[in-house]
């Protein structure tokens, strides 16, 4: 019997912590503290002017936001004008990259366009008064002032500039509103002062469905579109846009019925892991369909039936979970695991203005109230991401797989023949989460595969610019991705789209759970089912890391003269850690090839965009 060589596992008991010696020198900066000075003050006076022209009641509490623009030589998070802002009474409640030009560089160097950070500062208006009115004394000796040197740009943000992906057409709209309010304040008094300034408008909203994470509050309102630019004047008051349609990953490929004429047998065992939790948020699964031999169908109460063309997506995106695209001379795979389908679209999308923030409030609620390991999803708000701005999904996603205790695919959205000058052929949202594994699609399952022509294209939301993670066979016209058919589970459906890849790869993920048990959790196997993806000569911005593995062996199992070893630990905030490469004994010959794969799980900052993780490593051989 020929010897089998399985991963190796339990890497962290060989590693030890180790104390490392940094330090750098004094910094030189573009500005003087007397050049900084004579700049910013006419920037304050005027910001000061804008603030008290505003109505009172659209500064809460007589507070206010304005915007701070760093100078680029100073974003690094150790550069933030803590102690001026603490020095002038205010605090920053928020932040967005921003490319700029600045008036002058350090050693007179040749001035460019660079990225920088926009800091969002509130406070009382008094302190914006006080510090206008005494700046033209300071001297470098007092607390905080020296920090001035940092300092691009003091401005003032424009209602106008508030309002995103929006024309006035004066019909009623539905917005998404986004503020400076963290969940307690939110709560416990700045909600009920922004629901009084909009009644004082005639706007009268439920504010039902709301939701938070890091320090922004995400509403929606709906309003008449001439209202939008006094609703913006509310100081708090982020970004307004028009709230985006829910996308449904529709086929891309509708082929002609010869395929459904092909019988497939259901395999009549259970699961190879009874004991793994799945969910999959979709468009719902016939309550008598063949699927529920190893699918449980939930909806909520209340809803409208199941449309036939939700029905036909969910049943195609379980059956890529349960059997991946389904070869029809192949006899079908005993499934991994169970799976829990939760039926969260109510109507075909784009019916209800409401739904994206109904799905999402249904999904958070599953999310909260049951734990899960593997999680789908193949939907989302149609609109491609947007690096100045976190949009709500993105946003509670990532920060309910901070704990990296789940493994969630996101597919990556079919508009990759979208204009790339508009870069509307990006990643939709949600599938900027960098806790997640965004999912694209790939052409054909066997050699010489390319990126599907439709699959959405990176980058991603930095620092995880490299969206998709990775890509599976989706399908094409040539060769559609086939599932079980939604009306008879003994017939098969072509289709296509990232909707199918993205399932089809947490599938093998569950699959090295079914293997390994609970030795190997969430993070590990993202990092196995990232490490021995296929690489390709293609760009990443298309394909990721490359193409998911084509079955569970070339994962756990590993090449005569190759060993694969996963480590699996944790590491605080500013420690080192040494993480040696075992070896084997007695001596080698020729060349040694080391590749290394590491994930980690982050908590984010969605009111930060520029500096979105919480969490950094960094790494050196």
């Amino acid at each position: 019997m020929p010897k089998i060589n399985f991963l190796l596992g339990k890497g962290e008991r060989l590693t030890e912590d180790v104390k490392v010696i940094s330090g750098g020198g004094a910094k030189a900066a573009p500005y003087t503290f007397s050049e900084a000075k004579s700049r910013l003050q006419p920037m304050l006076m005027e910001v000061v002017g804008k603030i008290d022209n505003l109505p009172d009641e659209a500064c809460p509490n007589d507070c206010a936001v304005a915007t701070i623009t760093l100078n680029p030589e100073y974003i690094a998070k150790s550069y933030h004008p803590a102690e001026l802002l603490r020095a002038v009474g205010l605090e920053a409640v928020g932040s967005k990259p921003k490319q700029v030009i600045p008036a002058k560089r350090s050693k007179g160097r040749k001035l460019e366009n660079a990225l920088t950070t926009e800091l969002f500062v509130y406070g009382k208006r008094q302190a914006f008064r006080k510090w206008a009115t005494e700046f033209s004394g300071w001297s470098e000796g007092l607390d905080g002032a020296v920090q001035i040197i940092e300092i691009e740009e003091i401005s003032f943000p424009e209602p106008s500039g508030k309002i995103k992906d929006f024309e006035d057409d004066g019909n009623k709209v539905v917005f998404e509103v986004v503020l400076h309010m963290n969940e307690a304040i939110s709560e416990s008094f700045q909600l009920a002062n922004f629901r009084k300034y909009l009644n004082a408008l005639n706007i009268n909203p439920s504010f039902e469905r709301r939701f938070y994470a890091g320090g922004l509050c995400f509403l929606e309102i709906e309003m008449s579109s001439v209202l939008a630019e006094q609703v913006a004047e509310y100081s708090l008051i982020r970004v307004m846009r028009k709230m985006p349609e829910l996308r449904l990953l529709r086929p891309t490929i509708r082929s002609a019925g010869a395929v459904k004429r092909v019988s497939v047998t259901l395999p009549k065992v259970g699961p190879v892991d009874a004991n793994i939790k799945v969910a999959i948020f979709d468009g719902g699964i016939p309550a008598d369909h063949e699927l529920c031999e190893w699918v449980t169908p939930y909806e909520y109460s209340g809803m409208l039936p199941a449309s036939d063309e939700l029905l036909a997506h969910g049943v195609g995106v379980t059956s890529a979970f349960l059997f991946g695209h389904i070869e029809p001379k192949s006899a079908l795979s005993q499934p991994y695991s169970y799976v829990d389908h939760y039926r969260v679209l109510d109507d075909t999308p784009g019916q209800n203005p409401y739904e994206l923030y109904e799905v999402l409030n249904r999904i958070e609620n599953i999310l909260t109230t049951n734990r899960y390991e593997f999680i789908n999803l193949s939907l989302g708000p149609c609109v491609p991401v947007d690096d100045d701005e976190v949009h709500a999904w993105t946003a509670v996603l990532d920060t309910y797989l901070a704990d990296g205790e789940a493994l969630a695919t996101i597919a990556v959205g079919n508009d990759g023949e979208g204009d790339p000058l508009i870069r509307a052929n990006r990643v939709q949202v949600p599938s900027d989460c960098v806790n997640a594994i965004a999912v694209g699609a790939c052409d054909v399952p066997d050699a010489n595969w390319q990126r599907a022509p439709y699959s959405s294209v990176g980058p991603g939301r930095s620092p995880g610019l490299i969206k998709p993670d990775l890509v599976d066979f989706g399908g094409s016209i040539q060769r559609p991705f086939l599932t079980l058919d939604h009306t008879d589970g003994s017939k098969l459906t072509p289709t296509g789209g990232t909707s199918f890849s993205s399932p089809a790869t947490l599938r093998l993920g569950a699959g090295v759970r079914a293997h390994f048990g609970n030795s190997l959790n969430a993070l590990a196997i993202k990092t196995l089912l990232i490490h021995s993806a296929e690489r390709a000569d293609l760009p990443m911005f298309e394909v990721g890391w490359g193409r998911i593995a084509r079955q569970l062996d070339d994962i756990v199992v590993c090449e005569d003269h190759v060993m694969r070893v996963v480590f699996q630990g944790s590491i605080n905030a500013s420690k080192y850690v040494r993480v040696p490469i075992p070896l084997p004994s007695g001596a080698l010959s020729g060349m040694v090839t080391i590749k290394a794969t590491l994930c980690y799980a982050t908590d984010v900052d969605p009111h930060h965009p520029g500096n979105y993780t919480r969490s950094g490593l960094e790494v050196t051989f």
